[in-house]
């Protein structure tokens, strides 16, 4: 939820920047460059040292790349007006300021709209990009014992944990219950980093019978 309001804020703020820019842009008007330099070079320092604290994580957490781009777009955004202040002092183009602004909001725009996808995403529970549902399945499907499988849901429980819940068919007569569910946690644990697992275990004359399995349900 935060990262999908993050990324809404600025796509919000960076198409009011735009709207604001093509207003200008038919409109050009004198700047106070000096003082909107200064402004913004402040903004630059602020900005870059806070979002490189958030860079380590930024790849790994979907929450902490939100507030990385967030900081980095208003980094962005200053650098933009440092430019536009120094191109105004130096051609007297009314129109700079509100032409790097426009550009600036689109680069931003296109940066974020990723962000915007994934995170919407996951919260109607979309399988996590990083997780391949099919090599999951054959995963499982490859355990000896298992027969087959059904109703398989991957879904991701906060921005770096996933869960998962499935209905295994296996033969008894080749392992037991017990050993099974250990090399599965320990399979999905291993491959593919997921903790958080619940295995309903069936027997192929149970299986036969399941409601869920007529479903063939696969998420």
């Amino acid at each position: 939820m935060a990262s999908f309001i993050n990324a809404v804020l600025i796509l919000f703020a960076m198409f009011a920047l735009a709207w604001e820019s093509i207003q200008r842009i038919q409109s050009p008007s004198p700047v106070a460059a000096i003082t909107v330099m200064v402004v913004a070079a402040i903004g630059v320092a602020v900005n870059l040292s806070t979002a490189f604290l958030f860079l380590k994580n930024s790849q790994h957490d979907l929450n902490i790349r939100g507030a990385f781009l967030h900081m980095a777009a208003d980094a962005v955004v200053s650098v933009g007006v440092v430019i536009a202040g120094a191109l105004y002092l130096w051609q007297g183009w009314l129109w700079i300021d509100a032409v790097v602004g426009l550009v600036i909001a689109i680069i931003i725009i296109l940066g974020t709209f990723s962000l915007f996808k994934q995170s919407l995403h996951l919260l109607f529970d979309g399988v996590p990009d990083q997780v391949n549902l099919l090599e999951v399945r054959n995963c499982l499907l490859n355990t000896p014992s298992v027969v087959t499988l059904h109703d398989l849901h991957i879904w991701s429980m906060s921005t770096l944990e996933n869960a998962l819940t499935v209905h295994v068919v296996y033969d008894e007569k080749l392992q037991s219950a017990d050993a099974l569910l250990t090399v599965i946690t320990e399979s999905l644990h291993h491959h593919f980093d997921l903790n958080h697992v619940t295995v309903q275990l069936e027997s192929i004359d149970y299986a036969e019978h399941c409601e869920m399995n007529h479903k063939d349900h696969v998420s």
